[in-house]
């Protein structure tokens, strides 16, 4: 069953490693080529990073070093990798082909100069998360205490993004940054967030803004990171990620859940996905309790609704 993945740290890893690193079947890589086919990842976000580990004036130059790296480590060398600038491009994607999109993954890099952010969207990015965990000119991320929230400056970012018909994505805001969001973003999802309800974690989402985002009709999309699982295990398995899914379904956001992984911006894994090629172990145990066509919703068809909103 294929399936779409909202979130990896590819370019990132890519661009920080000492030597250089194949995409196409490296083993360093948990979401390498090779292990996306394996898995039948029909889609994978790319996040541009660059919040953690560069010195301030470098992380412009760093953002647009991995964007070089998209276009040419992960699209230009592999001829099944599909770049996609238009959301409708995912029509047209072949048997064997894998759609490839650009998100960006916190807004640090362009400080308080909205012509930074003009030029990274012209790359093709089609995601952007305002925040990583602290805070910057844009708004507070979910670590932050400061509690301020939105800033002026975060609210033109909002609206170039409405304007170019950007999503806007949650999963790193904290509390008052997602409220203040709310209301202001033309398009909303959280691309790799899990529940609070059962993982008491600010990295992930309360009951009301899950109920928000399902009033908006925004998809939330779960993390395969264990400590945003089950905090209290040594040992994390499937069903403990399903256990989320269950949730946001008893809400009443069946039609709206998705995947987010995180690989390769994570290094403690569940049991059974601990890279891209083991993908289809979360579809079979989905399987166990959910039909095929919801299935195929959580693993593609839900975001695929939500994207042809958008065109």
């Amino acid at each position: 069953m294929k399936v779409y993945d909202l979130h990896c740290d590819v370019l990132y890893k890519l661009a920080k490693a000492e030597d250089s690193i194949s995409f196409a079947d490296s083993s360093k890589l948990q979401a390498s080529k090779k292990a996306l086919e394996a898995g039948e990842v029909a889609l994978q976000v790319f996040a541009v990073f660059v919040s953690e580990g560069f010195p301030k004036e470098q992380l412009f130059l760093e953002a647009i070093r991995q964007i070089e790296f998209f276009h040419t480590e992960i699209v230009a060398k592999n001829d099944n990798i599909i770049p996609i600038y238009e959301w409708g491009q995912l029509e047209t994607l072949q048997a064997g082909q894998i759609g490839a999109v650009l998100s960006i993954e916190g807004l640090d890099m362009i400080g308080g100069d909205i012509n930074k952010l003009k030029l990274l969207l012209s790359h093709g990015v089609k995601l952007v998360g305002l925040t990583w965990n602290g805070a910057n000119k844009v708004a507070d991320g979910s670590f932050e205490e400061s509690g301020s929230g939105l800033t002026p400056f975060g609210e033109e970012v909002v609206s170039l993004l409405n304007e170019q018909n950007i999503i806007v994505d949650v999963s790193h805001l904290s509390e008052q940054s997602f409220w203040d969001v709310l209301p202001q973003a033309k398009w909303l999802m959280a691309s790799h967030s899990n529940t609070r309800a059962l993982c008491d974690s600010s990295r992930n989402l309360t009951d009301k803004q899950i109920n928000a985002l399902i009033a908006k009709n925004s998809p939330i999309h779960v993390v395969y990171y264990p400590p945003f699982i089950d905090g209290t295990k040594q040992s994390v398995e499937i069903q403990d990620l399903v256990k989320h899914i269950e949730h946001i379904v008893s809400l009443g956001g069946k039609h709206l859940i998705g995947l987010g992984s995180d690989f390769d911006g994570i290094s403690e894994f569940v049991l059974g996905l601990e890279d891209a090629s083991k993908t289809q172990n979360i579809v079979k145990k989905l399987l166990e309790s959910y039909t095929t066509e919801e299935v195929t919703g959580f693993t593609s068809q839900n975001f695929e609704r939500f994207v042809t909103r958008i065109q």
